[in-house]
């Protein structure tokens, strides 16, 4: 199930599960005046017997997260950023050539590469520099390849600047992580 599914598919279960609609609980949300994300959740879950996921579903919701096009959400994270749209271009067109099942995820600040589960993350962190995220567990970082912190989404990190920095020893670590996911 893509993203997208599972994102239909918990609207549309939300009122046979709760007794209300999403937009229902987009009001609930919104009338508490409660502004902190994890308080809005924890309200939820407490106040209304909901379980974490669709708490957070609602709350993700009433910020307005699902309405944004992922085109828009992506020309954003690239604004004062644009030399480095390329290198994302690039790590994307590889990244879709390793398989039909590779998704991508756009969100606020990241564009997640996905099979069954994120192999990798795009981040571009500075106006110089993305980040590559990439999911090799239990493989030693190199002097290229920084180990993430634990806990991370991610186990190491790549920092690219140009699409030339996207080379064969970044691809190979990009298809290693997708043979994983």
């Amino acid at each position: 199930m893509t993203a997208e599914e599972m994102m239909a598919s918990m609207k549309a279960g939300l009122k046979d599960k709760t007794g209300k609609a999403l937009e229902d609980w987009v009001k609930v949300v919104k009338a508490s005046g409660i502004e902190k994300h994890g308080e809005q959740v924890t309200m939820l879950k407490t106040d209304h017997g909901l379980g974490h996921g669709h708490a957070n579903f609602i709350c993700q919701a009433a910020k307005g997260r699902f309405d944004a096009d992922p085109s828009d959400m992506l020309d954003a994270q690239y604004t004062g950023k644009e030399k480095l749209r390329p290198v994302h271009d690039a790590l994307v067109k590889y990244a879709t050539s390793l398989g039909k099942d590779v998704e991508i995820g756009t969100k606020k600040t990241s564009v997640a590469l996905r099979r069954s589960k994120n192999f990798a993350v795009i981040v571009p962190a500075t106006k110089t520099r993305i980040d590559l995220g990439i999911n090799l567990k239990g493989e030693p970082g190199t002097a290229r390849q920084l180990d993430e912190k634990p806990g991370s989404m991610c186990t190491h990190k790549v920092r690219l600047e140009t699409v030339a920095d996207v080379d064969a020893e970044v691809k190979a670590w990009l298809k290693d992580a997708y043979g994983r996911a």
